[in-house]
C-alpha cells in the first residue's frame, strides 16, 4: 500500500511539473520547434521497391465524416501517379506527408467534380517550393483541356501574387499550371517510362463520355483502377489476371432506404434513383473480380460509404458468397506488391 501511495504522489507531482513547465515560453517554443523538426524530416513510407498505392479518398458525392472523394496515389519504384483528385484529398495527402516532388503526373478517370475538385490544391503541392520544372501534366479523357484552363483561369491572380511575394525560387511562374494530355483511345498506352506501363481504357458511364480506368503494369506486378463504370466487359478484359483491382461500388440496396427515408425531398431521391444507373454493386463487381482473375479486390469510391461497422456489413451484403479474397478502402488504405514476390500486402499509411 505504501509503495502504491508514493508512485501516485510522484505521479500528481510529475502532472504539476508538467503543467507548469508547459507554461513556460521557452519550453513552450522548444516543443514547437522539435515538432515542427519531426515534421519536416519524414515521409509516409510508400515502399519505394514495389507497385504499391494508398487511397487517398475513398467516398462518393455523399459525405461521411472521416473520408476524401475519389483518390488513389500510385507508387511505381519511387514515381507517384495521382489517379483523380477530389475534394479532400489533397489534405490527406499533405497529411501523411507525402513527398510532392515524386508525384509525375495527375490521371483523371473522368470530369466529374468529386474527381476534379483538389486539383488546384495537388498543383499547389507541386509548384511552391518544389523540384518540378515544369507544369503539372494530367491526363484524362478529351475535355480535360477545358478543365486545367479553368482551373488556370480561376488562380492566375493567385499564381502572380505568390510569384511576386516569393519570386523564382520558391514560386517560378514559368511552372505554375498544367500540361493537359488529352487521352486518344487508339494509342491507349498513355506513360511507358522508368518499368511503368499505364494502359487506359473506356467503361461505360453514360452520360459520361468518355469515362476512363487504368492498369499499371510494373516490373512484373499490376494493378488496375476502375474509375466511375457500370458492370463493364471491357473492364473485365483489361484488368485479365491483375494482382489488385480497385473497383468503384454502390449499394443500391442502401439507397433505396435513404430514397424512402427521404421522401419528402423529391430533388435528392430523383437523384439517388438517377445514379442506380451508372454504377456497380459490390456484387457486379465481385463477379467482375473473378471473370478476370484477379487476386485481390479492393472496393473504392463507396456510395454511400459506411459510417460504422453495421452499414459496411449491410453494404457488402452478399459478396463473401462471391469471392473472399477482397477489402473494403477506407481513407489510407494501402495496398503493397513487392517486385519479385507474389506477396500482396494490405494495410494502412503510418
Amino acid at each position: 500500500m505504501k509503495l502504491l501511495k508514493y508512485i501516485s504522489i510522484a505521479a500528481a507531482i510529475g502532472f504539476i511539473l508538467v503543467s507548469i513547465l508547459t507554461r513556460v515560453p521557452a519550453v513552450q517554443d522548444r516543443m514547437m520547434f522539435g515538432f515542427i523538426q519531426s515534421l519536416g524530416s519524414s515521409t509516409a513510407d510508400l515502399n519505394d521497391d514495389s507497385l504499391s498505392a494508398v487511397v487517398c479518398g475513398s467516398r462518393s458525392p455523399i459525405p461521411s465524416p472521416g473520408r476524401a472523394q475519389t483518390c488513389i496515389l500510385v507508387n511505381a519504384g519511387g514515381n507517384y501517379y495521382v489517379v483523380d483528385i477530389g475534394d479532400g484529398s489533397a489534405a490527406n495527402l499533405n497529411n501523411w506527408r507525402i513527398d510532392a516532388n515524386k508525384i509525375r503526373a495527375t490521371l483523371l478517370t473522368h470530369l466529374h467534380s468529386d474527381h476534379i475538385s483538389d486539383l488546384a490544391d495537388l498543383h499547389l503541392m507541386t509548384w511552391i517550393n518544389s523540384a518540378h520544372k515544369k507544369p503539372l501534366d494530367v491526363f484524362g479523357p478529351e475535355g480535360v483541356q477545358l478543365v486545367t484552363q479553368g482551373f488556370e483561369d480561376a488562380y492566375q491572380l493567385d499564381y502572380q501574387y505568390r510569384h511576386d511575394h516569393h519570386g523564382d525560387e520558391v514560386a517560378p511562374i514559368d511552372f505554375a499550371g498544367f500540361n493537359p494530355h488529352p487521352i486518344d483511345l487508339s494509342n491507349p498506352v498513355i506513360i511507358n517510362e522508368n518499368g511503368l506501363t499505364v494502359t487506359a481504357f473506356k467503361v461505360p458511364h453514360d452520360p459520361v463520355e468518355p469515362a476512363l480506368g487504368y492498369r499499371f503494369d510494373y516490373k512484373g506486378r499490376s494493378m488496375v483502377i476502375s474509375g466511375d463504370t457500370r458492370y463493364s466487359k471491357n473492364l473485365i478484359t483489361f484488368s485479365k489476371d491483375a494482382d489488385v483491382l480497385f473497383h468503384e461500388a454502390q449499394a443500391n440496396h442502401q439507397l433505396d432506404i435513404m430514397k424512402e427515408a427521404l421522401a419528402g425531398n423529391k430533388g435528392l431521391v430523383k437523384v439517388l434513383d438517377d445514379i442506380v444507373t451508372y454504377h456497380t454493386t459490390p456484387i457486379e463487381a465481385a463477379q467482375a473480380a473473378n471473370l478476370a482473375n484477379v487476386d485481390h479486390l479492393i472496393f473504392y469510391h463507396l456510395t454511400p460509404a459506411p459510417r460504422n461497422n453495421l452499414m459496411e456489413r449491410m453494404f457488402f451484403r452478399g459478396v463473401n458468397d462471391i469471392r473472399k479474397d477482397w477489402s473494403a478502402a477506407k481513407d489510407g488504405t494501402m495496398v503493397i506488391l513487392p517486385l519479385d514476390s507474389d506477396d500482396i500486402i494490405i494495410t494502412e499509411i503510418d
